[in-house]
């Protein structure tokens, strides 16, 4: 089953490196949290060697109501395991890399660069939480109800794709405040996804880039409802869909 993408990730895709369609994200079996690349919809993570390679320093932190702790990442063949963490209801993990390659475009003769910061939320309730990543999804404290953040501010009519390990999407745009609403009626595990370009400009280890591409995803457990359909076969790592 083919999943739909962001409208704004398609146009990543156009001129970003093909792995930058990718995205990343949390999840948890029982004690174990693993941050993932991929294509969560269609089952695909990818590994080491290949497309996992080209993190450069992926990091995460624990989010508490008591302060915020950094959690060690250890690479696998298949994803990051997130060591170090004891979860609580209301918490929550963020992880983003910040140093994976840019690349260049060339427009009438002048080269531009630019960079792509993928990230990723993992919450363990429907708790509202504050933004800590650039781009961020975090719960409202409504059951199915999220915002999206840009730079700590909500960022109107973001669109929002939800998903669910079936390959089941729905897409969604956010209202003026950030907001969006969807329905839950599967027990188990969501995957919201959002993408955002700043064309602003900035600077990033000495190196001028004329935009800056964000993606970012939000895991949420929902603990009751309707059986989950199960997964679809593993799409192979690396290949196109």
């Amino acid at each position: 089953m083919k999943k739909l993408l962001l409208s704004s990730l398609l146009a990543l895709a156009a001129i970003a490196p093909g792995a930058q369609a990718h995205h990343v994200w949390l999840e948890q079996d029982g004690q174990t949290v693993k941050l993932q690349f991929g294509e969560f919809g269609l089952n695909q993570r990818e590994t080491t060697p290949g497309l996992l390679d080209k993190f450069v320093a992926p990091r995460a932190t624990l989010l508490k109501a008591s302060g915020e702790t950094g959690l060690r990442l250890e690479k696998t063949a298949r994803g990051y395991v997130v060591g170090g963490a004891t979860l609580a209801a209301g918490d929550a993990i963020v992880a983003e890399d910040n140093a994976y390659p840019g690349w260049e475009t060339t427009t009438d003769s002048k080269t531009s660069q630019h960079i792509w910061i993928p990230a990723a939320r993992l919450a363990t309730s429907f708790a509202a939480q504050q933004p800590k990543l650039a781009l961020d999804i975090v719960p409202t404290g409504t059951p199915g109800e999220f915002r999206v953040f840009y730079q700590g501010q909500p960022l109107p009519k973001a669109k929002v794709a939800i998903t669910v390990p079936s390959g089941w999407s729905k897409e969604a745009l956010a209202d003026a405040n950030g907001a969006v609403k969807f329905a839950l009626p599967w027990k188990g595990m969501y995957v919201l996804e959002t993408a955002h370009t700043d064309k602003s400009g900035g600077e990033r280890a000495g190196v001028q880039y004329a935009s800056a591409s964000h993606t970012s995803s939000l895991t949420v457990m929902q603990p009751q409802g309707i059986a989950p359909l199960p997964a679809g076969p593993a799409l192979a790592p690396g290949a196109e869909h």
